[in-house]
């Protein structure tokens, strides 16, 4: 089965190369790389020159998630996945993943576990086990495991994509869709890695990650139950609490000096 990788990239030249070299370790020969970067000034460009297996793209787009979907509409595998330009792989996990597909014709949707690393790619933490549903999902959007997920191409043309409106939580939304309609699979074993650093656009806007939720849980027809919206209104608060203790460190700084 030919596997098909979507990276949506926009100036992440210190970290593409890492990603792209994981796509390129892998048991799987039949793999392709389509990498569609947003007009990068940083020298991503000159990267991605260097790989002469790639796909790729650079030029401005309305962000993330249109480039995700300019991805998806060029993917001719069977199995697709989107991997983000600072996260990557584990080594030789795309032969399991295919044999998994190939054993179980009946599976639309695989994931597996996922390790959080810092910066340098230094291990964090992993979250492990067999966890995710679409029940599980309302329950707490941030389950999500978005690089550790693979999906038969089919699911593209049932779901049209990402919604190009959200900015933070596309993936979120488009695995709430893709429970809704199929049972998701576990693959056991690390598949991805996934970087946490304060540039990280999850870790900045995390304000507006939880307006997006709502309006995700919305669009769906999801009931505000009371746990939803303590999950919502907790983390609005955590991230509301995390800036407030910035800005007393921060604002002594600030103060004109006598």
């Amino acid at each position: 089965m030919k596997i098909s990788i979507i990276t949506p990239s926009f100036n992440q030249a210190q970290f593409i190369e890492r990603t792209i070299q994981s796509v390129m370790r892998q048991d799987h020969s039949d793999v392709e790389h389509i990498v569609i970067d947003g007009g990068s000034h940083d020298g991503t460009v000159e990267i991605l020159r260097k790989y002469q297996h790639l796909q790729w793209v650079s030029e401005r787009d309305t962000g993330q998630s249109n480039a995700i979907n300019k991805g998806f509409a060029r993917a001719t595998g069977n199995i697709v996945a989107w991997l983000n330009s600072d996260d990557f792989y584990e080594e030789n996990v795309f032969g399991s993943v295919e044999r998994y597909f190939l054993a179980h014709p009946e599976c639309m949707v695989l994931y597996g576990d996922i390790t959080f690393v810092d910066r340098a790619g230094s291990p964090l933490y992993t979250i492990e086990g067999n966890t995710i549903s679409f029940d599980a999902l309302i329950s707490c959007p941030d389950i999500v495991r978005q690089p550790s997920f693979f999906w038969r191409r089919e699911l593209l043309s049932e779901l049209g994509g990402v919604d190009e409106s959200l900015r933070l939580v596309m993936d979120f939304d488009f695995l709430l869709r893709a429970g809704r309609r199929h049972r998701f699979h576990y693959l056991k074993g690390n598949l991805s890695y996934y970087r946490l650093y304060v540039e990280n656009k999850s870790l900045s806007l995390a304000r507006q990650q939880v307006a997006e939720m709502y309006r995700v849980y919305r669009k769906n027809s999801v009931p505000m139950r009371p746990s939803i919206l303590k999950f919502l209104l907790g983390k609005y608060a955590r991230t509301y609490n995390a800036v407030a203790r910035m800005e007393r460190i921060v604002r002594p700084s600030l103060r004109p000096q006598r």
